[in-house]
């Protein structure tokens, strides 16, 4: 589920949306969530001052909350 929530969120991001991959590693204290796009995208996706990935943070940090576990968001090159 929060897989699919990131990838959703970065496919309305960016402008190659068929590029977006997330892979997901778990863990033994949390899951990983690695994000890939296109490389012309990876400025969109971290926006100014990383305010954009900070935010995809956040949004994933809350979800995972509700859920009772714990999310790292990793933006892949």
């Amino acid at each position: 589920m929060l897989k699919d929530l990131i990838e959703y969120l970065a496919k309305a991001l960016v402008d190659n949306p068929e590029e977006v991959r997330v892979a997901e590693v778990e863990g033994d204290k949390a899951t990983v969530l690695e994000l890939s796009v296109a490389k012309s995208d990876l400025g969109k996706v971290i926006g100014r001052q990383g305010k954009t990935a900070r935010a995809l943070r956040t949004v994933l940090a809350a979800a995972s909350a509700k859920l009772g576990r714990k999310t790292i968001l990793e933006i892949v090159e």
